[in-house]
């Protein structure tokens, strides 16, 4: 008896041990039966295939969809990726409703996704690298600064910058880091800690009134390095008034103006940008640095929210010097997580 309960028919009526994978061929042979000889399979699943190419069509022109109302077009560009969940759904149902013409319009939007995101797929991570950077935002509200402080100081950075700094823990962090990092300026809510000398300290004007963006001059073995730490005001998605980011697009506006005026070659920007690379209101910034993650990274390197990241607004960028590679750091009590790259500062050879 015990031994029949692991027996199963087979295909010319006897019986045996089960195969594995034959309940998954039953099961497809039972889903695809009536396929053939049926016209009808390419009269269904018309609206399917309908929402397969908006979909492809809305990842295709994103930078196109109106900001006018509620920046719509921002919002869809900082969760883009996340429009290829709606893929495979779309698949599954086309082989439910048995419509070909369904599963065809579905292969455009995968194409287009993986036209936009493929390479993010791959790791790019290398070797390397004259220099370790990184950057988080720790949370005003950080309930622990200080453990804060000691977990992304035991990451190896040789450049630290902290965004969202309340004037009454600047002194927290600045005992928690004293140890690792000789060098440290503060400049309004955001601060840079370095193991180099850093001179040329100043605030960046990005249009908010108060101080959120900085610029430094560090003085590595290979030479001076423009240091930007930057937070970009934060932006809300509100169900009257959608996502609205104004204020966040003028800063970025400002921060675009500021590196464009650098005299140095080699620039590094750290911060929380509230924004994603494909984010268009972001382009002053974007177009003129690369982001490490892209660059060097291995996958999509979200890093908000902390407890389930959905998308990547804190960013590591550069210009003049060559990334190596780029990962996110093990959570903290902050609602971000941080973020870390290599670079490579000689580039001559």
């Amino acid at each position: 008896m015990a031994q029949q309960a692991y027996m199963t028919e087979t295909d010319n009526g006897g019986s045996g041990p089960e195969r594995p994978g034959t309940r998954l061929r039953r099961l497809m042979r039972r889903l695809l039966v009536g396929w053939r000889g049926d016209p009808r399979i390419w009269r269904r699943g018309i609206v399917l295939a309908v929402l397969a190419l908006l979909l492809a069509l809305v990842m295709l022109v994103h930078s196109h969809v109106p900001n006018a109302i509620g920046n719509l077009g921002s919002l869809t560009e900082t969760f883009l990726p996340w429009l290829g969940l709606l893929i495979p759904v779309l698949l599954v149902l086309g082989l439910i409703r048995r419509s070909a013409t369904a599963l065809i319009a579905v292969v455009l939007p995968a194409v287009v996704w993986l036209n936009l995101f493929g390479g993010l797929l791959t790791d790019k991570t290398g070797g390397g690298g004259d220099l370790m950077v990184a950057t988080h935002n720790v949370n005003a509200d950080n309930p622990d600064p200080s453990a804060t402080a000691r977990d992304v100081a035991s990451s190896g950075a040789d450049l630290l910058a902290l965004e969202e700094l309340p004037a009454s823990a600047v002194p927290v962090y600045e005992k928690a880091l004293a140890s690792t990092y000789r060098y440290h300026a503060v400049v309004g809510t955001v601060g840079l800690w370095s193991k180099y000398p850093m001179s040329g300290v100043k605030a960046v004007d990005i249009r908010l009134g108060w101080e959120r963006a900085m610029r430094a001059t560090v003085t590595t073995p290979k030479g001076p390095l423009a240091v930007y730490v930057a937070h970009m005001p934060s932006v809300r998605v509100k169900m009257e008034a959608g996502f609205t980011a104004r204020q966040r697009d003028k800063s970025a506006d400002a921060l675009g103006e500021a590196i464009a005026d650098e005299t140095l070659k080699r620039v590094v920007l750290l911060g929380d940008l509230n924004g994603t690379m494909n984010d268009r209101a972001l382009n002053a910034v974007t177009s003129q640095l690369r982001s490490t993650q892209g660059a060097a990274g291995s996958g999509f390197g979200f890093s908000w929210p902390a407890a389930f990241p959905m998308a990547r607004i804190d960013q590591i960028m550069v210009k003049g010097v060559e990334p190596t590679s780029s990962w996110t750091l093990p959570r903290t009590n902050s609602d971000h997580l941080p973020v870390a790259a290599r670079v490579k500062l000689d580039t001559s050879s």
